[in-house]
């Protein structure tokens, strides 16, 4: 039979011998069957065109194969590019397992309901938890319901469950001590909501670089600013106006980043020049302004940390121990054209 003619289950067991059964079986990976038979059944599948029939094959596994990845419907993740990269790497390598990625919206206060509802329905084989929270609802009903997922940050206690994570301190812990090197003493910190595991992270490191270099932090100088880049423009609207403005500032993500470059080129001042600035993940590579050369916190790229993100969901899948199955990453600093000496 050409290749290109399609057959089914019952005409592929003929040409086999076999049961229908111990084919089925054999297709999908069943321990009983042997390894002789197994490559027998796959060898003939190919050759002869079979195609598997996808809901049927869904009854009998009792498998979705599909990864789900809840998205709320919200500017702060629409808006970010590298979210979207690390949504490509994360569906390339499930698509090389031959699993989908199945993408839920679900307004601000009904996330949870959302998770609820594919795991009820069984949907999918398992759950993707992105931008976790210190306390997060969403991990505690996964745990509860034994079902598997992988969380793209931890929580407060990460033990128990796999995850996958920057070192968030680090990053703003390098920030910090590059800006002292360069004699700054009043630095800004503008972070996102601190109920955020990777914003809480951040400040951490802020503060305690701050503590270690000696230095006291100003409260007046730490603002929080969010994602969107017209509540950022506002917060560093305001640091500019202080009696003393701060000679450096460290911005805790990109979107925010933008907002603040903005703040700074509208009352006529320029990075490194007038404020030395530090951005974490740099600028969106979609930006108008003409200032992508900033200095930055950098992590490895998303599109790696979307393909390790599958990897771990695949670990899961496969019984994997969790303790196996926690990564931790480390981000460093690129110098760029928005920081200098502390002015005179």
């Amino acid at each position: 039979m050409a290749a290109s003619t399609t057959m089914n289950l019952k005409q592929l067991s003929d040409r086999l011998g076999l049961s229908p059964t111990t084919v089925s079986r054999a297709l999908n990976g069943y321990s009983e069957v042997s390894e002789a038979t197994r490559q027998r059944v796959i060898e003939m599948a190919a050759q002869s065109g079979y195609r598997p029939n996808v809901m049927a094959r869904h009854l009998a596994t009792g498998r979705a194969d599909a990864i789900g990845l809840v998205y709320p419907l919200d500017a702060t993740y629409l808006g970010d590019p590298r979210f979207i990269e690390v949504l490509e790497g994360l569906t390339a390598r499930f698509h090389e397992a031959d699993i989908d990625v199945l993408i839920a919206s679900a307004g601000k206060d009904d996330e949870l309901e959302t998770y609820q509802r594919l795991v009820r329905a069984h949907r999918v084989d398992g759950l993707i938890v992105a931008r976790t929270r210190l306390n997060d609802a969403r991990i505690r009903f996964l745990r509860a319901a034994k079902f598997p997922f992988v969380s793209y940050g931890r929580t407060s206690d990460p033990s128990g469950f796999a995850w996958f994570d920057f070192d968030n301190a680090l990053g703003t812990r390098l920030a910090v001590e590059r800006l002292v090197a360069l004699g700054h003493r009043r630095i800004a910190y503008l972070h996102a909501d601190r109920d955020l595991t990777f914003a809480a992270q951040r400040y951490q490191g802020f503060m305690v670089a701050m503590l270690e270099a000696g230095l006291s932090v100003d409260p007046a100088l730490v603002r929080e600013a969010g994602f969107l880049r017209r509540q950022a423009f506002s917060a560093m609207h305001d640091l500019l106006r202080l009696p003393v403005r701060p000679t450096a500032v460290i911005v805790d993500n990109n979107q925010a980043g933008v907002g603040v470059i903005r703040a700074l080129l509208e009352a006529g001042l320029r990075p490194r020049r007038d404020c030395s600035l530090i951005i974490y993940d740099g600028l969106p590579q979609d930006t108008l302004l003409d200032q992508q050369d900033v200095s930055s916190v950098e992590q490895p790229t998303p599109n790696a940390a979307g393909r390790k993100l599958a990897e771990l969901m695949l670990g899961v899948m496969q019984g994997t121990a969790h303790t196996q199955l926690q990564v931790l990453w480390k981000p460093y600093l690129r110098p760029g054209m928005s920081d200098g000496p502390a002015p005179l």
